[in-house]
């Protein structure tokens, strides 16, 4: 399997988590998953009185330097942490 397919079968399998990641996670995810499918930042920073946006922005940014691979390969390696967090935390 090449390294999109795994990419896009992470990308299912974390919507599948039980319980949901940490907002910490979720803008690492949210970061990665779009540098693998848009690429670098392409839009303005949004204003201060959208948070939300704003912080997905900022972690869109943070990662804009990563290649479209090492974006994917980042991702599948967080949704696995997470994955295993989860397995580990049902099996106590």
């Amino acid at each position: 399997m090449g390294l999109k397919e795994d990419f896009e079968e992470h990308a299912d399998k974390v919507k599948k988590l039980t319980t949901k990641p940490s907002d910490a996670d979720l803008l690492i995810l949210y970061g990665l998953f779009k540098q693998a499918t848009v690429g670098p930042v392409d839009t303005s920073r949004p204003g201060m009185f959208s948070m939300k946006e704003r912080a997905k922005w900022d972690a869109w940014k943070a990662v804009e330097a990563k290649s479209t691979d090492e974006a994917m390969s980042d991702y599948i390696t967080k949704v696995k942490q997470l994955l295993e967090a989860e397995a580990s935390a049902a099996s106590t």
